[in-house]
């Protein structure tokens, strides 16, 4: 059975709308773009790595007609990224009837656990971008196996989330050490673990923290 990761480029506050631009998702939202002066090589590096493997792609709607009326047009041998996206199978998570011009491209059925699963069984290693409506519904239900954040030192105080009305109590893993670029993208791995959090008693006897003599 293969992995749903899911890929997202955040603030510090977590808001993961329009990273790319001011056209992205602009409705109620005047920050579109701001990732655009945070870029470095070695995020770009991480990202570049990231995908490695992919052989499937799952979009919300929002996400998919974007990328659908870009990359596209972006094909050459110096853009790997958008050689991947346009060889790869496109799965769209969407209850209307969203154009499927783009090559590869198939809409999910309403039973997302069952389709989710489904597009587990046919790939290895399955990609969410973007799609912020999609992604609560997999954070809710616990449809992903990786969650790859690349957190930025901005705070914007307004803009759609990642954990906007999806999260739920949830254990993950951190897979690796964070790696910080050279304009503070901070580059985290977390792998979805087993359970939901524990509580305890930070002044318990036995907790050394909480001890005072």
């Amino acid at each position: 059975m293969g992995l749903i990761h899911i890929e997202l480029f955040t603030t510090l506050d977590l808001v993961a709308q329009a990273p790319g631009g001011p056209d992205e998702d602009p409705v109620g939202f005047g920050f579109g773009g701001w990732q655009a002066l945070l870029l470095d090589d070695v995020t770009g590096a991480q990202v570049g790595a990231a995908y490695e493997g992919t052989d499937a792609l799952l979009l919300g709607r929002r996400t998919y007609d974007i990328f659908a009326a870009y990359w596209p047009h972006q094909n050459g041998e110096d853009n790997e990224i958008a050689e991947l996206f346009n060889r790869v199978p496109k799965y769209v998570a969407s209850r209307g009837t969203p154009d499927l011009s783009w090559a590869g491209s198939t809409q999910l059925g309403p039973d997302l656990a069952g389709a989710v699963s489904e597009v587990r069984d046919r790939h290895e290693h399955v990609k969410v971008v973007g799609s912020l409506n999609l992604v609560q519904t997999l954070l809710r239900e616990k449809l992903f196996d990786r969650l790859d954040l690349w957190v930025h030192p901005i705070v914007l105080g307004v803009g759609k989330k990642v954990f906007d009305g999806g999260a739920v109590p949830t254990n993950v893993t951190l897979l690796e050490p964070p790696v910080a670029g050279p304009r503070g993208v901070v580059y985290l791995r977390y792998g979805l673990a087993d359970g939901t959090p524990g509580t305890g008693d930070m002044g318990a006897p036995d907790r050394g923290v909480g001890n005072r003599g």
